[in-house]
């Protein structure tokens, strides 16, 4: 028999500003959630619904990426999803959330303190790597000659 296989991955945009806590034993916690968008079609016309979910960060990850997951971001996740179980009052509760391994950022929002919501070494992170440095914005237009792809154009 295989093993069983538990991956999402999701592209969409940060639907509030996400909470840094720790726990009693100090690992840092980031709490934020993401709104995916799909088109349906409603009779003659399409439209976009949403879906909402509850993503996690965990350690470095948390306390390095608090301050960019600022609603309207739009980020690429990876992780695995994750059934939380309790009672309260003899009542059962359950929900599911993601417990992200890999967080990139794709798009910006302006930040709290009002600055926009992106570094230049704001890459992919994952638990294993540590973040990816691309190149900053100056050095990747300062390498790019538009004349030298002006009559590679397939059309």
């Amino acid at each position: 028999m295989a093993g069983d296989i538990n991956q999402v991955v999701l592209v969409g945009r940060v639907t509030r500003d996400a909470e840094l806590r720790y726990t009693g034993s100090g690992a840092a916690l980031c709490n934020f959630s993401v709104a995916v968008n799909r088109r349906v079609k409603k009779g003659d016309q399409w439209s976009d619904e949403a879906s909402f979910f509850d993503l996690t960060l965990w350690e470095k990850q948390a306390e390095n990426l608090n301050k960019y997951l600022v609603k309207g971001t739009q980020v690429a996740v990876q992780g695995e999803l994750r059934q939380d179980r309790w009672e309260k009052d003899g009542q059962k509760f359950s929900k599911v959330q993601v417990f992200v391994s890999s967080l990139q950022l794709l798009g910006s929002a302006r930040g709290r303190d009002g600055v926009e919501a992106r570094s230049p070494d704001s890459g992919t992170v994952s638990p294993s790597r540590g973040p990816e440095k691309p190149k900053s914005e100056t050095q990747a237009a300062d390498d790019f000659d538009p004349q030298a792809y002006e009559d590679d154009i397939p059309f």
